[in-house]
C-alpha cells in the first residue's frame, strides 16, 4: 500500500471521528432541550449516544494502532487483511508486532517461522487444528519470526467482565514491553489490540 493510500485511509478515520463527534453533539443538545418535559423519554435518545460514543472509540483506536506500527512495520495492510478475515471466519488469534523492546525475554516454546509476513501465511497459522494457531505469532519489522509462543498472562480484572486468556495473555506481555499485540476474539470475532497493559477495540470498517 502507497503511502498516499494510507493517508487517505488515516483522513477517512479522522473524518469519521469528526462527524460522529458533532453527530454526539446535536444529540447532547437535543437531550438537554427536553430534559424538563415531564412526557419525554430519554433512554432511546442515551442509548443512541453510548453507540456513537463506542463507535469513536473503535474508530480511534484503529487510527492510532495505525500511528502506533507505522514505524515499526511496512506490513500493515497484511496485519489488517489478516485480522479481518480471521475475524469473519471467528479463528481466533493472537498477534505480537515487536517494537523497540525485545519481546523475547518474555515470552518462550514458539517455533520459528522466520518468513516474509503475508495475511495468507498468518491466516493458515491461526487455522483450528493447525499445530502453530494455539498461542501467538511473532512479528518483527515485516517478518514472522516465530508462532506458537507463550505469553505471561495477568490477572487484571479492572471491573471489566471475565478476559479471555488471548485478552489476558496481550496485557500481560504489553505489561513489560512495549509490543503492541493484536487480538481476535474466537467467540465473538471482535478485534482489539493491547497496549501498555490495556484493551482497545478496533473497528472492522476501518482497517
Amino acid at each position: 500500500m502507497s503511502k498516499q493510500a494510507e493517508n487517505e485511509i488515516l483522513n477517512h478515520i479522522k473524518n469519521s471521528i469528526e462527524r460522529n463527534l458533532n453527530s454526539i453533539i446535536k444529540g447532547s443538545e437535543k437531550i438537554l432541550s427536553e430534559l424538563g418535559h415531564p412526557d419525554s423519554c430519554l433512554l432511546c435518545e442515551l442509548e443512541e449516544l453510548n453507540k456513537k460514543f463506542q463507535l469513536i472509540q473503535s474508530s480511534a483506536s484503529t487510527f492510532y494502532l495505525q500511528v502506533y506500527l507505522s514505524a515499526y512495520t511496512e506490513s500493515f495492510h497484511e496485519l489488517a487483511s489478516a485480522m479481518q478475515n480471521l475475524s469473519q471466519k471467528r479463528h481466533g488469534g493472537l498477534i505480537i508486532v515487536e517494537r523497540s523492546e525485545p519481546a523475547a525475554p518474555y515470552i518462550r516454546n514458539g517455533i520459528q517461522v522466520q518468513a516474509d509476513l503475508s495475511a495468507s501465511l498468518a491466516e493458515s497459522i491461526f487455522y483450528p487444528g493447525n499445530p502453530l494457531h494455539d498461542g501467538a505469532m511473532l512479528i518483527k519489522g515485516d517478518k514472522i519470526v516465530s508462532a506458537a509462543n507463550i505469553l505471561p498472562v495477568s490477572d487484571i480484572s479492572s471491573g471489566r467482565s471475565k478476559l479471555g486468556t488471548r485478552h489476558r495473555a496481550a496485557i500481560g506481555l504489553t505489561e513489560k514491553t512495549d509490543a503492541i499485540v493484536l487480538i481476535v476474539s474466537e467467540e465473538t470475532g471482535k478485534m482489539s489490540f493491547a497496549k501498555e497493559g490495556s484493551i482497545y477495540p478496533i473497528s472492522t470498517n476501518n482497517l
